[in-house]
């Protein structure tokens, strides 16, 4: 990120050079014409040609001085923005050392309670209650699946078949058909033709089992969360009881600066990124009053008694002459030579700022998804080399180089309370409520990593791409990260540890 901002701001410098050079190669050919004008016009007419150029050429003269006023305050935008998001990095980088402090206090104050917790009857009462609910509900939603794919398979003959679609949609058959007499008539005539009546009720209750069965696993999943629920908030009362709160309080107090300093983090970005684009725009002289005294000198030259007057000289042979002709065209091809490398700039500038755009919603969502966590590992060394090279060059798309980091992160493996509850559910508690902080790293793991989640787990809620803590990741297309004119704030539905980001 440093080295394309950097390279971005040296291109940006060498764009805006070219702008101006390439207005005062015209002022250069304009001075030509002037001279051309005096050797070959009667007076009247070399005033006249005169006067149009030298407004021309004043306008440029003024607005080049303008431009390059505008460019240095535009860098200097820049700069402080620069200066104020590392000064933000760097008490953010603050707040994770303390975090992790925090964090190791609690994993070496919790090492002693397993046991003490594996002797408690109504923690193990409750860690067993939760266990049974857990299974019952992973048994209802596996039926729910079951019973939604047998729905999609065995339904599909009924949604194929026009007549009965058309007659179930109307209502065929229940108290909501609504007919005339000569469309009951003939929808009678068709409902025994395709024996309606008889497919009808097998097929209201291939769409109904699945509805009542997925009503049923949404209860079974809310009543395991409240034991989840439950049973964290009696492993937090061991840990209060054995002088835990102080330092839960700090981790919390650590974690609510960690994202407001997120939040701050992305303002600057966003404004960097505007001040980024006017920079941008002033480099390559979009400027409307510097593009309308660049369009006016240019206008000047291409008048048709301007190249009237160039052709004729021409075509006379004296030694003047042929001089500023010569001038000229070595000019005109001094600036159709600058025109080139100033527009193969910009494009680099824009290839640039589109890579940039890019790895900040990568960042972005490697802070949303905890990757940035102590527990968190990548098995990939080539994310910080050939991939990120091929991603910069443009051989892969940001989703894919995104998709890579997913499918290399690991989490560690933490240790286990008592037996070892660990959530056998598809959805596991990634949707539950109140979740206080994330896995310590160690020896506990709050009711986001499962009271104790045994060995390397991929399925650690991780905030879902581009969706909150709502689940597993997708490598879909598209970033979370809120720029200004949307959220203009990160929303991150959980807590981040570590990075430099």
């Amino acid at each position: 990120m440093r080295d394309i901002r950097r390279e971005e701001d040296e291109l940006s410098k060498r764009a805006a050079r070219s702008a101006e050079r390439i207005t005062k190669i015209k002022e250069s050919e304009a001075e030509l014409f002037r001279q051309l004008a005096q050797l070959r016009l009667d007076p009247a007419m070399q005033g006249e040609l005169n006067d149009r150029i030298s407004s021309a050429e004043a306008k440029a003269r003024d607005m080049l001085k303008a431009h390059a006023l505008d460019m240095g305050k535009a860098e200097k935008a820049m700069n402080d923005l620069d200066e104020a998001r590392s000064g933000q990095i760097e008490k953010r980088n603050a707040a994770v050392a303390l975090l992790d402090a925090q964090l190791k206090k609690l994993q070496q104050l919790t090492a002693g309670l397993t046991a003490t917790l594996a002797s408690d009857a109504s923690f193990q009462a409750k860690k067993a209650e939760t266990e049974e609910l857990d299974r019952v509900a992973e048994q209802s939603m596996r039926k729910t699946e079951l019973a939604e794919a047998d729905r999609e398979g065995k339904g599909r003959p009924y949604r194929s078949d026009p007549l009965f679609m058309y007659l179930w949609d109307a209502g065929y058959g229940t108290s909501g058909y609504k007919a005339g007499n000569l469309t009951r008539y003939f929808d009678r005539m068709i409902a025994d033709l395709i024996r309606f009546q008889k497919a009808r009720p097998n097929y209201a209750m291939l769409n109904e089992i699945p509805l009542r069965l997925r009503e049923h696993a949404e209860r079974q999943e809310a009543l395991v969360q409240k034991a989840e629920a439950e049973l964290a908030a009696l492993e937090m009362s061991a840990v209060d009881a054995a002088g835990g709160r102080p330092i839960r309080d700090a981790i919390a107090a650590a974690q609510a600066e960690i994202v407001v300093l997120d939040g701050e983090i992305l303002a600057t970005e966003d404004k960097r990124d505007a001040a980024a684009s006017a920079l941008h725009a002033l480099a390559e002289g979009k400027h409307p009053a510097f593009e309308n005294a660049s369009t006016e000198l240019a206008a000047a030259l291409g008048r048709e008694d301007i190249q009237t007057l160039l052709a004729s000289a021409r075509l006379t042979r004296t030694g003047q002459d042929d001089t500023i002709v010569a001038q000229i065209d070595e000019a005109r091809t001094r600036l159709r030579e600058e025109d080139e490398e100033s527009r193969d700039w910009r494009e680099r500038l824009k290839t640039l700022a589109a890579r940039r755009r890019e790895l900040e919603d990568i960042q972005w969502e490697f802070k949303k998804q905890r990757f940035d966590d102590p527990t968190s590992s990548f098995k990939e060394d080539r994310l910080v080399g050939d991939l990120l090279d091929q991603f910069l060059r443009g051989g892969i798309s940001a989703a894919s180089y995104w998709d890579q980091w997913r499918r290399s992160q690991n989490w560690a493996a933490g240790s286990e309370w008592g037996a070892g509850y660990k959530s056998t559910r598809q959805t596991r508690t990634s949707k539950m409520p109140n979740n206080p902080w994330p896995p310590s790293g160690g020896g506990f793991n709050w009711p986001d990593g499962s009271f104790g989640g045994g060995g390397g787990n991929k399925s650690k809620p991780s905030g879902g791409f581009g969706g909150g803590w709502g689940g597993s990741s997708s490598g879909g297309g598209g970033f979370s990260r809120p720029r200004t004119g949307s959220s203009g704030t990160r929303k991150s539905g959980g807590f981040k540890t570590g990075g430099g980001f």
